[in-house]
């Protein structure tokens, strides 16, 4: 019973209704939900707004806060997650609040020290709205960032407004699914690496699971069927489906310039957690990646300081490797469906001194080392480290995917891949 009513909400919190003839719109223009403004624009007359978003928040060209103001809309402040709110900071490089240059709307970072809005934040705002590209994968920050915002905006009773964005990796699902007890802002649920959802199908998963704080979830839990659609509510994309191969119109991130970027991005993420460059500070980050310790007959490149990578690991050093650039089509059949973790095994097996391999914490608790915090668990290294083979190591994540994938049905806004 309490599936079907989950499902049931999931259903009525959608302000339009996605055709379910949807693999025959598969070859028309995919639309964001941001360019659905009639769907959503009655709900900001005459309202103060706040927006959370970056520069992938756009209209066509022209940025979403932009396009709003012209509609006569009322913002009144805006937040931005990491990158910053024009998306050219650094990773993990912390955001001062600011003023938005083009449009002087107060600016107020949600990365670093702060990570979601304070009561003060919000107390001139009517409606909140959330609208950034994500790229499907659970250690790409976004939607950690979603979530705290969504937990602010129940807990201080402000309504949600969540545009919907085509996931560029939302055709397959894969990867170790994430225990709790290694929760970072790096992955705060029990999804597998490619979790293969857009951002608002994500939102209503983990509002329907429980999985917001202990105060928002009881919020919610407690709303009647009217309170829950208003108080979340989610504007989907037109003509895309879990079998649409959306190629990005912006780079999402500094590093994440291109599709073969992006692509990579689920296999190679891996290599944060290593002493290896994961190739920032070239043209092809996470599409190119190896270290100076790897046989000098490997791909040779080297990392150098350059937007969104100020100071990349390895910096100015010849690094051998590998690099997988290449067209979308030759990618896409390389990855195959899969979380490609031929690349860290192959790293490891190359790499001289194992023992320097994993980035070391300051201790030496297992749920205190990154790679463990990328992969969602400590099976991943170990398995590593004892050579468990490929084959093995899938196999060992098919139960908690199984499970995780039967969650996922139930809060799919778009006709699935199978």
């Amino acid at each position: 019973m309490k599936n079907s009513i989950i499902s049931f909400t999931c259903q009525l919190i959608v302000l339009t209704a996605i055709s379910q003839s949807g693999l025959s719109n598969f070859k028309q223009q995919i639309k964001p939900g941001a360019y659905r403004t009639d769907k959503y624009l009655p709900l900001l007359k005459n309202k103060r707004v706040g927006i959370f978003a970056n520069h992938t928040a756009t209209i066509g060209n022209t940025h979403l806060v932009d396009t709003l103001q012209k509609l006569g809309v009322n913002i009144v402040i805006a937040f931005a997650p990491e990158h910053g709110f024009r998306g050219n900071a650094d990773a993990g490089e912390d955001i001062k609040n600011d003023k938005d240059a083009s449009t002087g709307i107060p600016v107020i970072s949600l990365y670093g020290k702060k990570s979601h809005p304070s009561k003060e934040d919000l107390k001139d705002v009517d409606v909140l709205i959330f609208d950034i590209q994500d790229v499907g994968t659970r250690y790409y920050t976004y939607i950690s960032s979603l979530q705290e915002f969504m937990e602010v905006a129940l807990e201080n009773n402000k309504p949600l407004i969540i545009l919907d964005r085509p996931n560029p990796n939302g055709f397959f699902v894969d990867g170790p699914v994430l225990d709790t007890a290694y929760k970072s802002f790096v992955g705060k649920q029990p999804v597998p690496i490619v979790y293969g959802m857009t951002i608002c199908e994500y939102a209503t998963m983990i509002a329907g699971e429980n999985w917001l704080s202990v105060k928002a979830n009881e919020i919610y839990s407690n709303f009647n069927f009217k309170e829950k659609q208003s108080h979340l509510m989610v504007v989907p994309c037109e003509n895309y489906t879990h079998l649409s191969k959306y190629v990005l119109p912006i780079k999402p991130s500094p590093n994440l310039p291109d599709m073969s970027s992006i692509y990579w991005y689920a296999s190679t993420c891996f290599f944060e957690g290593t002493n290896l460059s994961e190739g920032r500070g070239t043209e092809h980050p996470f599409a190119i990646f190896g270290s100076p310790s790897l046989p000098n007959t490997l791909y040779s490149f080297i990392p150098t300081s350059r937007e969104g990578a100020k100071d990349p690991k390895l910096k100015d050093q010849i690094c051998f490797g590998w690099n997988l650039t290449g067209n979308n089509e030759t990618i896409l059949k390389q990855i195959d469906h899969k979380v490609q973790i031929q690349w860290i095994i192959k790293a490891y097996q190359q790499y001289p001194n194992k023992e320097d391999f994993f980035l070391k914490p300051s201790t030496i608790k297992p749920t205190a080392y990154y790679f463990n915090k990328l992969a969602g668990n400590s099976d991943l290294m170990e398995q590593i480290k004892a050579g468990v083979s490929e084959a093995e190591i899938r196999k060992s994540w098919e139960p908690k995917l199984k499970v995780f994938k039967a969650i996922r049905k139930k809060y799919l806004l778009y006709p699935d891949f199978e």
